[in-house]
């Protein structure tokens, strides 16, 4: 294979940015943490300096490859090993150096650092950490630092990482074993699941220490989403699953962009709708109280493209509707199209004091033109009763005035 190196500065991060931008998993720990004294930088639970884009992933990261070698031939990766593309690498003190001058001349606010594998995955680590450990003590770097863990490394050489990143990842990548042996054969998932319980305990056993930067910032993935036929639901499930046992921050949902020509993978466009339904879902599941099983199952493997995931249940379910505003639980709220959880929390606080009606609803965030069909207020009907007989008709309406086309932030 041919290999073309780069040697200058700007061409070699023009390279390792290219190479690191397919993956989507960087965003903000959630960790509050104030600038100190001969310190440079800080960053805030609210983002990173207070950065964040329209749909909740943070900016101002420098977003890049320590290396774009790699030994492994994974065919969704435009990296893989037998790919004939320019290859570079940046030493830790010159990447270190990097994002110190980008940082001051206000560029970026914070570091997300990925990597292939050079020589052994050990080695890269160590060259990862050597990195990040010169922007900490040499530049007194105080600001985000997100760095991705490398399968396959030393549980001592993980323990390290922990402790100077704010956030650290291991990429999953595919939602099951099949999958991933076909699509990436050099990596083995439950090495990757042995490598999450691990980097799980750890960061419990150093939550007490507030000296190290991950005290609070846990841990995320990334699932590649159409480069294989796993639905929704295995997706979801294995979501769930790790939501629970590794106390995961965040799951990101990458929809597979084709970068390769391999007869193993799908020539469809990325599937970017898919992806965002996914990300919907997580939320109901993350914040709402829905189950897997609630929105996806084994009969109904794949999300409804046309109509976000909670509208979908509730018009499958019309049965539980109309929720009362005045009597609800939260937990009945937060079923409702157009209820997210802090509107919800404001119904319930604000109810005791004051009569609410739709302008009043409008105000403290409820989307009404949703809402108003699933609610009583004082046991009048805002909608028309007359619907709850007919879901055909229900569904009919929201289709015609065109609703599902119309979805909350995430």
């Amino acid at each position: 294979m041919l290999v073309k190196k780069s040697s200058d500065i700007y061409e070699k991060l023009s390279v390792l940015a290219n190479g690191a931008k397919f993956d989507v998993s960087c965003a903000s720990s959630g960790v509050s943490r104030k600038s100190a004294k001969n310190q440079l930088g800080s960053t805030s639970r609210f983002g990173i300096c207070h950065s964040w884009s329209s749909d909740g992933r943070c900016i101002s990261l420098l977003k890049i490859l320590l290396t774009n070698f790699c030994i492994n031939d994974c065919a969704y990766c435009i990296n893989r090993k037998k790919n004939d593309i320019n290859r570079t690498l940046l030493m830790p003190d010159e990447l270190a150096k990097i994002t110190y001058e980008f940082y001051r001349r206000n560029y970026i606010e914070g570091l997300f650092l990925s990597s292939g594998i050079v020589g052994s995955p050990e080695k890269t680590m160590e060259m990862m950490i050597k990195t990040v450990s010169i922007l900490r003590l040499k530049y007194h770097f105080n600001g985000y630092i997100h760095l991705k863990i490398i399968p396959n490394t030393s549980e001592a050489t993980i323990t390290e990482a922990i402790k100077w990143a704010d956030r650290v990842s291991i990429n999953l990548e595919l939602p099951n074993r099949k999958s991933l042996e076909y699509l990436a054969p050099d990596k083995k998932m439950d090495n990757i699941l042995n490598t999450m319980d691990f980097i799980t305990k750890t960061i419990d056993s150093l939550q007490q220490n507030k000296t190290l930067y991950n005290s609070r910032g846990g841990q995320s993935t990334q699932l590649i989403v159409g480069a294989t036929p796993d639905s929704d639901f295995d997706i979801l499930k294995l979501t769930s699953e790790l939501y629970k046992k590794n106390k995961l921050k965040r799951v990101y949902y990458s929809a597979y962009i084709p970068v390769n020509d391999d007869s193993r993978l799908p020539s469809t466009k990325p599937p970017l709708l898919r992806e965002h339904r996914l990300y919907q879902a997580d939320w109901l599941i993350r914040f709402y109280g829905f189950s897997v099983n609630e929105i996806v199952s084994e009969k109904k493997p794949f999300l409804d493209e046309t109509t976000d995931p909670k509208l979908s249940w509730a018009l499958e379910n019309l049965e539980f509707f109309p929720v009362e505003i005045y009597k609800a639980s939260l937990e009945s709220l937060l079923r409702v199209p157009g209820i997210g959880p802090i509107s919800a929390r404001k119904i319930i606080q604000l109810r005791r004091f004051i009569n609410l009606d739709l302008n009043s609803l409008k105000k403290i965030g409820v989307v009404t033109n949703r809402a108003k069909y699933f609610i009583t207020i004082k046991g009048k009907f805002l909608a028309g009763k007359a619907l709850y007989d007919r879901p055909e008709q229900m569904k009919k309406l929201f289709n015609q005035q065109k609703l599902t086309q119309y979805q909350l932030s995430l």
